[in-house]
């Protein structure tokens, strides 16, 4: 028997006065928190929910997505979190893939209309018998509230399905990700060896919850440190900064975008020694982190930025800087307890020391598949190891570096560019704060270089002047031809510059 909510109930036996959820005023308790899901769990019962069931879950980073997600798992059946930002169409195709037999649904903003998109989905299906309002305003009560606050988890099997994430899709339709007790409850824990389980930790969350990053190394690993969650249902650099600085927060995760951000606020507003005084760790994954940005994060706060690697299919954590151990810049690390990886070709051979290759992952971590795709499972996993799509190299210490993303490179004239290494260098420009490195249609190269430039504020660098400098750091065949500024990138939930509408 292995249930993935025994990591609340841990803590509600073991802290059942601490704040495990905190949001603006609002604080409750562990014991609050294990009531209210003990109440989803006997809810689902009484609609005839089974072991084994699916229900989906949209909902921002609030006090409801954690005691609906322990609620469901309580209850034996399977979580499946939807990203906030989805259109009627695209939960319709969710809630139709997983076989979803119920639906929580936040109510949402004028600005983020969860409950009316979710509605025009769930509409759709016929199959998915249950729509759960979930309320914001006050004295409107959550469809669980008059249930039991006592109910006893469902004895689930380590190798049941807990949790199925959707991939991104930006290869085809979204896949459903079956990761198991075992999967989820393992890279928890996991994270724990990694960053230390100290007497009371305070994590600021602002990643998406939906996503497996905050899901895992934040909800999951706190829950069952007994740590306290501030939730930040939308990232804002200097709300942020406010909430560390207010919350006393000892552990920042995000990804490099959010690291930019919190570098770009006007400091004046903050104490920031005290803010760097109470911050232990800082972990940064999603995408690759510009070494620039490591180092102004270290000069200004006062912490190490360690880098992991991970992916929805592998629960996620895969690789990490490890505590104890050197932090090599760039790198995401050596691989966590109980994983492998390895350097493999398009055959799944592995590659010889030295050489570039497709980062491929085997161990506790590794999905059981994808869901109702028994093809692109086998494609994707091969005795165990799961070949991720991202191209790396190994140093001779045992650290991987990410090259890029296998689709993201840029074949310009028989030659690869990799975007990656591109903007490492223009981010060691005084006057540009952020890039994007992308390849766009050629007549005769095939593909030509493009940079999407965001500059730092006041600085008057021009397109010619960029790309003399880079001329003189780049080979002939990489620097970029083309240049465009721009006052923002396009992101998604989570973070990541969204490169495939950039052109």
């Amino acid at each position: 028997m292995l249930n993935l909510a025994m990591l609340l109930e841990t803590g509600a036996d073991r802290h059942p006065d601490r704040d495990a959820v905190v949001l603006g005023d609002t604080r409750l308790t562990y014991a609050q928190v294990d009531g209210a899901a003990n109440q989803v769990a006997n809810l689902l019962v009484a609609q005839g929910i089974q072991p084994g069931d699916r229900v989906a879950l949209s909902c921002p980073n609030i006090p409801y997505f954690p005691i609906v997600y322990y609620g469901i798992l309580k209850a034996g059946a399977t979580v499946v979190p939807l990203n906030v930002l989805l259109k009627g169409r695209e939960v319709a195709y969710h809630l139709a893939d997983s076989g979803a037999k119920a639906y929580f649904c936040f109510e949402g903003t004028p600005e983020l209309p969860l409950e009316k998109e979710g509605r025009v989905g769930f509409d759709e299906i016929d199959d998915c018998e249950h729509f759960f309002r979930l309320p914001a305003g006050p004295g409107v009560v959550p469809p669980f509230s008059g249930q039991d606050t006592e109910f006893e988890a469902v004895d689930t099997d380590a190798t049941d399905t807990a949790v199925i994430l959707y991939t991104s899709g930006t290869t085809g339709k979204p896949k459903g990700a079956e990761l198991t007790h075992a999967n989820m409850v393992l890279n928890a824990l996991t994270c724990h060896k990694l960053f230390g389980v100290v007497e009371h930790d305070v994590h600021l969350l602002t990643l998406p919850l939906f996503h497996s990053f905050g899901q895992t190394v934040q909800m999951n690993s706190g829950f069952g440190a007994g740590a306290t969650l501030v939730m930040l249902p939308r990232f804002e650099a200097a709300q942020a900064l406010g909430l560390m600085q207010r919350e006393r927060v000892t552990f920042f995760a995000g990804v490099p975008t959010m690291y930019w951000g919190l570098l770009s606020v006007d400091h004046d507003r903050f104490d920031l020694p005290a803010i760097a005084g109470n911050l232990r760790m800082a972990v940064s994954g999603g995408a690759a982190l510009s070494v620039e940005i490591l180092e102004q994060v270290e000069k200004v706060f006062g912490v190490r930025i360690r880098e992991g690697y991970g992916l929805s299919e592998t629960s996620p954590v895969a690789s990490f800087n490890h505590p104890g151990r050197d932090v090599k810049p760039g790198s995401i690390g050596q691989p966590v307890w109980g994983v492998r990886m390895r350097l493999i070709d398009k055959n799944w051979n592995e590659l010889p020391e030295g050489q570039v290759g497709e980062i491929a992952i085997r161990g506790h971590n590794v999905m059981k598949g994808y869901l109702g795709r028994p093809a692109e499972t086998a494609e994707a996993i091969r005795e165990g190891w799961f070949r991720t799509g991202d191209v790396g190299r190994r140093d001779e210490d045992g650290y991987y570096y990410i090259v890029d993303r296998a689709k993201d490179m840029i074949v310009r004239g028989g030659f690869n560019v990799y975007p990656r290494e591109l903007e490492e260098v223009l981010m060691t420009h005084p006057a540009v704060s952020l890039v994007a490195v992308i390849g766009v249609p050629h007549d005769s190269h095939g593909e030509e270089v493009k940079a999407v430039i965001i500059r730092r504020a006041g600085e008057e660098l021009t397109e010619q002047d960029l790309l003399t400098w880079c001329k003189e750091r780049m080979a002939g065949y990489k620097y970029p031809r083309l240049v465009e500024f721009r006052d923002d990138l396009p992101m998604t939930a989570t973070g990541k510059i969204l490169k495939r509408e950039l052109h």
